[in-house]
């Protein structure tokens, strides 16, 4: 299973800003080449229909720009994965995550089914379009909300109507909130807005662990839901609640606030080796108590099935963390396939969070203090973590600069997606003999992102702009630029990278052979 998450409130970050986070990881054994795009209102498709699934949706004819970080080759269907819209509305889509066969028991996967024999003859059965997934999430969604909570609302109404095929979850931020939806069996789901002061630590496991369904079924200000979430767990038993809710309330028999990780989830080893390490490591460099995390005899250890969905971090969290985080593979500890500590076995005994098959990583900014035209900020990464970086895109844009359009058939160096691909891949042999050229590459960027943010911050705050218009003409073009002039400083300098891991491998090759050596 791909993919991690990451996510904050506005008050858990430095700059007051939201913040929806995830590596993008391909399947074991595969590597997908992405892209950045911008996607025009005149550019969304009015029909849909998904590769995978065979299912034909008909979307509304009012769709905002958006940007998205597609598949290079759009042979099995879009991926649109990641973006910010025009209303400063971000998305991110899929955390692919687990459940249990109880769930599937009571709402099967909506899964796609061939047609069997010809028409006209006997025995013959139409084809079954399968639900919605991951291909199509950001296409169908994205371009038509305002606001996260709409996100949700949403996504929702079309897993009711048309159920899904596999499960997952997806996170949307906008300048006030941030919220994370979890699909439940095939039709169902819950959600829950992360805490203004909280960050959530999200592997590939089902991971909302305290749902009110008071809320969730009234107001809806901090949960939401299925409507009939209650009477179907009652109908199918799911509930698994040892003891009544301390209040005795209860919704057609369900306690009216329950753990739906261990209503939903799964429990397997899996977890205990792929997905729970994870969320204890991120938990443990981030969280205020990270005591709970780390010495003698913590509360949680990389095995814990039970850590806490969302917590308080130790200091705020920025754009920068979360990039480093999410390219981290257990740094300074025993688990580090890079490190130094503990044996062969404990270094390769858990999956990375910066895995060699990452194929993009989006950091998604709405940054409230910022001028509405400039506020969604795309920090965008190609290729394995720990040997890349991230570009700050201005996401109210009209285009990208080509070095992010990718072609999935050419590997070349006018690529930033190729170019990282090739630098991961000649790095890694030696990889302590190219981290200080790599961390002072990666370091640079992400300055020279903060650089950018601000000058156009500054630059849109003064005269001639009106930068409370998304499609304000100047503001845009101003933008546009100054993602152009970045693009080109990183490209110059993964370029300079790339000749330098390429120096040191060459070096070690097995045919070396000197006059010295005898």
């Amino acid at each position: 299973m791909p993919c991690t998450t990451l996510l904050a409130g506005r008050n858990a970050t430095n700059d007051g800003s939201t913040i929806v986070a995830r590596n993008e990881d391909c399947g074991n054994g595969s590597f997908n080449a992405k892209s950045m795009k911008v996607v025009a209102p005149d550019d969304q498709p009015r029909t849909y229909t998904g590769v995978n699934s065979h299912l034909t949706i008909q979307l509304p004819d009012d769709p905002i720009r958006y940007t998205c970080t597609p598949n290079s080759d759009p042979a099995d269907g879009v991926w649109g994965e990641a973006g910010i819209n025009a209303a400063n509305v971000s998305m991110s889509a899929t955390e692919t995550i687990s459940t249990n066969a109880r769930v599937l028991g009571a709402d099967p996967l909506v899964a796609y089914q061939p047609a069997k024999g010809k028409p006209g003859e006997a025995g013959h059965v139409p084809e079954r379009p399968g639900g919605i997934g991951e291909e199509d999430m950001v296409t169908i969604i994205l371009p038509y909300i305002r606001s996260a909570r709409e996100g949700v609302l949403r996504m929702g109404k079309l897993l009711e109507e048309h159920g899904t095929y596999e499960t997952n979850g997806v996170a949307f931020g906008d300048e006030h909130d941030v919220w994370y939806i979890e699909t439940v069996g095939g039709h169902h789901w819950i959600a829950r807005r992360v805490p203004d002061d909280c960050f959530v630590a999200q592997p590939n496991r089902l991971g909302i662990d305290r749902l009110d369904l008071r809320d969730a079924l009234g107001e809806g200000r901090d949960n939401l839901c299925s409507a009939d979430l209650a009477e179907w767990m009652a109908a199918n038993h799911l509930d698994v609640t040892p003891t009544a809710a301390d209040d005795g309330d209860t919704v057609n028999g369900i306690p009216a606030v329950f753990n739906p990780r261990e209503a939903f989830g799964s429990y397997t080893w899996l977890d205990i080796v792929y997905n729970n390490p994870r969320a204890w490591y991120m938990c443990s460099v981030l969280a205020e108590n990270g005591g709970d995390f780390a010495g003698p005899d913590p509360k949680y250890g990389p095995e814990s099935m039970d850590i806490p969905w969302c917590l308080k971090p130790k200091v705020k969290i920025s754009a920068m963390d979360v990039k480093n985080i999410l390219s981290s593979t257990y740094d300074g500890t025993i688990y580090d396939p890079y490190g130094l500590q503990g044996t062969e076995e404990s270094r390769h005994r858990f999956r990375d969070i910066g895995i060699n098959r990452t194929c993009e990583c989006s950091v998604l900014q709405v940054r409230p203090n910022a001028p509405a035209a400039a506020r969604g900020v795309q920090w965008v990464s190609f290729g394995s973590g720990p040997f890349n970086t991230s570009i700050a895109m201005f996401a109210n844009v009209k285009k990208v600069p080509g070095y992010l359009d990718t072609d999935a058939d050419d590997v070349t160096t006018d690529s930033f997606y190729w170019t990282n691909r090739l630098i991961a891949a000649l790095a890694d042999p030696e990889y302590f003999d190219n981290m200080e050229a790599i961390s002072a590459y990666q370091q640079q960027a992400i300055a020279s992102g903060y650089q950018n943010l601000a000058k156009i911050d500054a630059l849109l705050a003064g005269s001639g702009y009106d930068a409370d218009d998304m499609d304000d003409a100047r503001s845009i073009e101003a933008m546009e630029k100054a993602n152009a002039e970045l693009v080109a400083q990183v490209q110059a300098a993964n370029s300079k990278l790339l000749g330098s891991v390429l120096f040191v491998r060459s070096l070690n090759m097995k045919n070396a052979f000197g006059a010295s050596d005898h």
